[in-house]
C-alpha cells in the first residue's frame, strides 16, 4: 500500500472518487481509453500506471469487458445446478459469443439459471422466458422464502421509517459510550465470516484521535450462495443504515460508506431510496436531532473483484488503487481509508444494532451459545424443497435448519459447502452432528462463515468441484502474494490435468501445496482455500483415489 496514494486519493474528500471516475467512463464501452485513463491520472494527480492497474482488475472495467451485452452468473451454486450451460446456449440464440460475459454469483442461488441483462439480474426457467426478457428488459420480482425460528432480530416486519427511528434521539442523549457499552455486552461477532466482535472494533476507532473517520459496509462478501447480504440491502436497508449511523456515532465518524457488489443492481436502488427517505425527514447530514452529530451517506458501487470482501483490499478499491490486501498492522481502525481511521464491518452484523440498542446488549447475548451470540441468516439453494432465508438462533441444530425450515432436499446430495468458496465441504453424514455456532463448525474442522448452503449432488464429481475451487481462486486472486498468486494457479493446473487423465496427482506435492498457501498467504483468500480441498480430500478420499499416482 502507498501512504502517499492514499493521502492523494482523500484529498478531494468522499464525494469526488477516482474509483467511482473509472466507473463512469467504463460505462459505455465495457473498459476505458488510455486517454481517459491519462486524463484522470492527472485529475488526480497520480501515475497512469495507478489507473491502469486499477481499471484492468477489475471484471466490468478490463479490456476484456468491452462489448460484453449479458452476463451469466457462474457461481458455485449455479454450477452445481447444471443449468447454466443451457442458458449460455439459449442466450447466443440472441447474441454473439463475445457478447457473452460472466459474473460471480447474481445472489439467486435459491433458483439458478441467473444472468445480467442491461444492469437487472435474472433467473431463467425456459428459452421462452430468456427471450421475452431479451426483448422487454423490464425487470422480475424476485421471491424466496424468508422465515424465522426463535427470537426475530434480522427477519422481523417493517413498519415504518418514523417508528424505526423513534428511539434514535434517546441513543443519542446517552452519549456513545451507552451504546458502545451495550454493544460490547451483546457480544456480537462479525457475520462475514471471521467472528470478530464488533465491539473491539468500535472502541479502538473511538480512542483513536483523528480529524476524520469512516464506517464502511462491506457490501461486497460475494460468496458464491449466500444471499444473505442481498437480503437485508433490498429488504431491510434501514436496519443496515441504522446500524451504520450508530457505529459513527460512537466512533466519532461522519461519513458512512456503503460498497456494494456490483452483482447487486436491485440493491444499490433500495438503499438508495432509503437514504433519500432519511434525508427527507431530516435524520442525516448536520446537528442530528439536534444532538450535534454528523453524519451522511454514500453508496460506492464496485466493479466486480471478490477479492474486495476482505476490508482492506475493499479500503484500497475506494481509493481508487489496485484493490491488493495490505499488511496488517495497522489496523483500519487506526489507519484506515486514507490513512484515516475506518471500521468496516459486514451487512449482516451492522444490521442487528437496532435491536440491541432497543432490547439491551444482556437480552441479545443471551441468546444462542456462549461464544456464539445472537441469530444468524442461513442461504438455502436451490437443492432444498423451500430455498431461501432462514434466521435461527446460533446453536441451531443443522438438521433442524435443513430438514425444519428448509423441507429436506429435492435430490440426494453427498455434502454442502458452507461458508463461501472458503468455507469447509461437509459431507452429508455430519447434518446430524452439527449445530450453527462459530465453534461446532471450527470444532469439527469447518467454517460456518456466511452461513451460506451450496449443495454437491450425489451426481456431481468431487474432482470438478475441487477444480472450480482453484479456478476460482486464482481468477480472484489480488496477486500480492506469491503463494496465493502462483499457489492457486498450480492447485488449479494439477487437479485439471489430473481430471482431464494428463497426469496423476501427488499426494505430498498437494498437501505441501496446501501448506504454503495456508501459511503463507497474506489474507484469508489463499490462506482459506485449502480447508475445502483438505476436507474432499478427507471424506472422498475413495473417490478421489483413481486421480492420485
Amino acid at each position: 500500500m502507498s501512504k502517499n496514494l492514499s493521502e492523494l486519493a482523500g484529498r478531494q474528500g468522499v464525494e469526488k472518487s477516482l474509483f467511482e471516475d473509472l466507473g463512469v467512463i467504463s460505462r459505455n464501452e465495457g473498459s476505458p481509453s488510455k486517454d481517459q485513463l491519462q486524463e484522470l491520472a492527472d485529475k488526480f494527480l497520480v501515475g497512469l500506471s495507478t489507473t491502469y492497474g486499477t481499471a484492468t482488475f477489475y471484471d466490468f472495467m478490463k479490456p476484456e469487458n468491452k462489448g460484453k451485452k449479458v452476463y451469466v452468473c457462474n457461481g458455485s451454486a449455479c454450477l452445481c445446478s447444471g443449468k447454466q450451460d443451457a442458458v449460455t446456449e439459449t442466450l447466443k440464440t440472441h447474441f454473439k459469443a463475445d457478447e457473452i460475459g460472466h459474473m460471480t454469483c447474481l445472489g439467486r442461488c435459491h433458483e439458478n439459471g441467473a444472468f445480467n441483462f442491461n444492469g437487472k439480474n435474472y433467473s431463467a426457467k425456459s428459452a421462452d422466458e430468456i427471450a421475452k426478457i431479451v426483448s422487454s428488459s423490464s425487470g422480475t420480482i424476485d421471491e424466496y422464502n424468508v422465515q424465522s425460528k426463535g427470537t426475530v432480530i434480522l427477519t422481523s416486519t417493517f413498519s415504518s421509517t418514523d417508528d424505526y427511528y423513534k428511539n434514535l434521539s434517546e441513543t443519542l442523549k446517552k452519549g456513545r459510550q451507552a451504546a458502545l457499552d451495550e454493544i460490547k455486552a451483546s457480544n456480537i461477532r462479525g457475520r462475514g465470516g471471521a467472528g470478530f466482535p464488533m465491539g473491539f472494533k468500535l472502541e479502538s476507532c473511538m480512542n483513536t484521535t483523528s480529524d476524520q473517520k469512516f464506517i464502511i459496509c462491506n457490501a461486497d462478501e460475494g460468496d458464491p450462495g449466500a444471499y444473505s447480504d442481498r437480503y437485508l440491502l433490498e429488504k431491510q436497508p434501514h436496519s443496515v443504515l441504522y446500524g451504520m449511523m450508530i457505529a459513527g456515532f460512537i466512533t466519532g465518524a461522519n461519513w458512512g460508506l456503503l460498497y456494494i457488489r456490483a452483482e447487486y443492481p436491485e440493491s444499490v436502488e433500495t438503499v438508495q431510496t432509503a437514504i433519500n427517505e432519511l434525508h427527507d425527514k431530516k435524520l442525516l447530514g448536520e446537528n442530528i436531532l439536534g444532538s450535534g452529530f454528523n453524519f451522511n451517506f454514500k453508496i460506492i458501487k464496485a466493479q466486480g473483484a471478490y477479492i474486495c470482501g476482505e476490508e482492506t483490499a475493499l479500503i484500497n478499491s475506494i481509493e481508487g488503487q489496485r484493490p491488493e490486501v495490505r499488511t496488517r498492522p495497522p489496523y483500519p481502525t487506526l489507519n484506515g481509508l486514507f490513512n484515516k481511521p475506518t471500521v468496516v464491518n459486514n451487512v449482516e452484523t451492522l444490521a442487528a444494532v437496532h435491536w440491541i440498542l432497543e432490547n439491551g446488549g444482556s437480552k441479545y447475548k443471551a441468546l444462542g451459545t456462549e461464544k456464539s451470540s445472537g441469530t444468524k441468516l442461513v442461504s438455502l439453494d436451490s437443492f432444498f424443497n423451500k430455498p431461501g432465508i432462514y434466521e435461527v438462533e446460533m446453536g441451531t441444530p443443522l438438521s433442524v435448519v435443513f430438514n425444519e425450515l428448509g423441507g429436506g432436499f429435492k435430490s440426494p446430495i453427498k455434502a454442502m459447502q458452507i461458508g463461501g468458496p472458503l468455507g469447509g465441504i461437509v459431507p452429508a453424514s455430519k447434518i446430524n452432528e452439527l449445530s450453527l455456532d462459530f465453534e461446532s463448525f471450527a470444532n469439527a474442522g469447518f467454517l460456518l462463515g456466511h452461513a451460506s448452503v451450496v449443495c454437491i449432488p450425489e451426481s456431481f464429481p468431487m474432482i470438478d468441484y475441487i477444480e472450480h475451487l482453484f479456478d476460482f481462486a486464482s481468477f480472484e486472486s489480488c496477486g500480492k502474494c506469491f503463494p496465493c498468486r502462483l499457489g492457486t494457479k498450480r492447485g488449479h493446473e494439477m487437479f485439471k490435468n489430473a481430471n482431464e487423465g494428463k497426469s496423476k496427482l501427488n499426494r505430498e506435492l498437494v498437501e505441501d501445496l496446501l501448506h504454503t498457501l495456508e501459511t503463507g498467504s497474506l489474507c484469508a483468500h489463499g490462506g482459506g482455500i485449502p480447508l475445502p480441498v483438505k476436507n474432499a480430500l478427507t471424506y472422498f478420499e475413495s473417490e478421489l483415489k483413481p486421480y492420485f499416482g
